[in-house]
This record gives structure tokens, sequence and C-alpha cells, in this order.
């Protein structure tokens, strides 16, 4: 490189590096590093974006763009054109003019109207786990993005991936959490049972001796293994119902929630409620069920994952032909109306999750207020 990175850009990405390490969340890590990229490389426009594995993305972040401008743009982008390039391989690209690469394929109406390009993929143990896109070199007419530009997203890059690679790593330990979480139930499970058949052995043994010389004290310890039993049932069907993964078919959306929120609870240490109101005239078939408790499901782990909450309250509300599920949570919130509201991957599978079985799904949500995420469904018309 002509140029080397000055102390001042230096400054700035050991800035963003330190704001970004401390967040462990995967979609605000990636929102931070979009609005980094755009910032340290004075683009008018930039995005960062994850692949999904099939074509597509899981993940498009964008920085730069109005609200007007991003709906226009419709559902995340496959990897095509331009964006598919910057993910075949580890090397970046320049472009005075995007439009006239071979592999640009217009955008719609409504979309800015980008030249000037820098492409930075980002890489992880020589995979390309992500890109930056930037668009539009802010200063004069024509201005171009320089190999400085370039040094400093490459240097990002770098810091990305770990960053990345980190906040996956976090999300999957908290997955394995639940499954050892239900390996520890089974042990105390185990234990319990143990226990139990030792104190009630003991008991009846000295009962048994008791019963010819002292029928009073054996009647007695009769009646203290009577209710060691009873103890014991009852802790155990406890263990059993929190160790059993739900199945809404054989135990319904109320019990299969409860299951899964007392996993969480002892997971996360959220506080979290569940309240169960009323009852329907008719139950929902079981595909339907299964829906709604994905949708809740994935509800209650975006408000453990990424808002930070104190505090989850579910309502399952059901009225004759009318059920409503409600996920509120006093987290940090976000912008249910901003640019990437509508982009948040699992915003869009549980909305396409309500429409598919005839119901609606509503967010409400204001940054450090809270978050409100309401499914609603009329099981009449599913008859």
């Amino acid at each position: 490189m002509a140029e080397t990175l000055d102390s001042r850009a230096l400054r700035a990405i050991s800035d963003v590096v330190v704001t970004i390490a401390a967040e462990h969340r995967f979609e605000p890590v990636l929102e931070q590093l979009a609005d980094a990229a755009r910032q340290l490389a004075g683009a008018r426009y930039a995005a960062i974006g994850v692949p999904d594995g099939e074509g597509g993305f899981s993940h498009f972040i964008t920085s730069g763009m109005t609200q007007k401008q991003y709906d226009a743009i419709g559902e995340l982008p496959r990897q095509h054109g331009l964006l598919g390039a910057m993910l075949e391989t580890a090397e970046s690209h320049r472009f005075p003019n995007i439009q006239k690469h071979p592999r640009f394929e217009g955008w719609p109406d409504e979309h800015p109207n980008m030249r000037s390009f820098l492409g930075v993929p980002i890489a992880s143990q020589g995979d390309v786990i992500g890109a930056f896109y930037l668009t539009d070199k802010k200063g004069p007419r024509g201005a171009v993005f320089s190999d400085a530009d370039l040094e400093l997203i490459e240097t990002l890059s770098a810091h990305a991936a770990v960053a990345i690679d980190n906040a996956r790593l976090y999300e999957r330990s908290r997955e394995l959490t639940v499954v050892e979480e239900r390996n520890r139930l089974a042990r105390e499970l185990h234990d319990a049972v143990n226990q139990t058949l030792f104190s009630v052995s003991l008991t009846a043994d000295a009962a048994a001796l008791l019963v010819e010389s002292e029928p009073e004290r054996a009647k007695e310890q009769l009646g203290e293994v009577r209710e060691l039993v009873r103890s014991a049932m009852a802790e155990m069907r406890s263990l059993i119902f929190e160790l059993r993964p739900g199945d809404v078919v054989a135990d319904g959306l109320a019990v299969t929630l409860q299951k899964h929120i007392d996993v969480l609870r002892r997971v996360y240490g959220t506080e979290i409620e569940l309240k169960l109101d009323g009852a329907p005239q008719r139950s929902p078939d079981a595909a339907v069920q299964r829906e709604i408790f994905r949708i809740a499901q994935e509800a209650i782990a975006n408000a453990l994952k990424h808002s930070g909450a104190e505090h989850v309250r579910v309502y399952l509300e059901e009225r004759r032909n009318h059920l409503r599920v409600t996920i509120d949570d006093d987290g940090c919130g976000f912008d249910a109306e901003g640019p990437q509201a509508r982009r948040r991957l699992g915003l869009i599978s549980m909305r396409e999750r309500a429409e598919e079985i005839g119901g609606a799904m509503e967010v409400r949500s204001e940054p450090r207020v809270g978050t409100t995420v309401t499914m609603e469904i009329d099981l009449g018309s599913q008859a």
C-alpha cells in the first residue's frame, strides 16, 4: 500500500473495537460494524452481509439509508451480482462506478443512485463469513475510495471476523446451556430417586422390626414411609416435567410453554412470568399449535438474548374462537419503524409463520422502553 494507517485512523479503529467487544449479541454487533465502516471510510452508504449457506443472507444490515429508501429495496437480497462476488473469495474490490461493472444487475427505482464502491470480504479461518459493502465516497463529485480507505476497512474486517465469531459462540453457548440444564436435571432426578429410595428402605426396615414389639411406633414409621413416597413423587413429577422436551401435540400449547419457560428461567436467571387466561371453545389443530409455539419461542428468545430485559411476561389468552399470545419485555427495545426493523430475520420468519396459519403478528417497541410482540388468530377460521 502506498499509504499507511495514521495514528488518528488507528485510534478510531481502536475505539470501534472496544465498543464492539462490549457487545455479545449478534445483530447489534453487525449494526455497529456497518455504522463503523461507513464512518471510517467516509461512505454515504454501508452494509454488512452474512451468508446463510443457501444462496441468501441470514443478515443484511445497512447504514445510511432513509426509511423510504430502505422500504423500496424489499426483502433480504439474494447473493447475486456484486453482493455475491464479495463472498466468493477473500479479495477486496474497488470501482469508481459500480453501475459499469459487468456483474451489476440494477436495483429498484427508489434505490439510491450509487456510484463509487468498496467491497471487503470478512474471512475467518480461511472461510468468507460476511462482507462489507460501501458506496458513494463523500467529497467532491466523482470522489472514489482511496488506498487508505481500503486499508482501514480491511483492518476493520479482521476485527469484524473475531467479533462475528464471538457473537456466534455466545449465542451457541446459550443454546448449549439449555441442553446442559436438561442434563443437570437428569442427574438431579437420578440422585433424588436414589436418596428417596434409600430413606424409604431404612424407614420400612425400622417399621418391620417394631411391628410385634411396638406396633404403635411401627404405625408411625409406616406413616413416614407414606409421606416420603408422596414427597418423592411430587419432586420427581416436577423434575420430569422440566426434563422432558415440550410436545405441543401431546401436552397442548399452555403446558408446552410452561415447560419451556421453566427451563429458560434456570438457564438465563431472568424473571419470566407466564399468565394463562381463559380457554377456547375449540382447540387449534396440531399444526397451528406448533406454529404458535414456535412464534412464542422465537419472541421469548429475542427478549432473553437481545434486549437485556430483567423481566419477560408471556400471556396466553384464549376466548371462544380467538387466541392471543403476547410476549412483553422491559429491555432496551429498538426502533420498530427504523431501517433495520424489517430486515431482522427472526421477525420476518415469525410474521411468515403467523400468516401461514391465518394469524397476524404485531411488534411494538421503543428504544430504552421495551418490546411487545403480539400474535392473534381466529380459530373459527380454521374450521
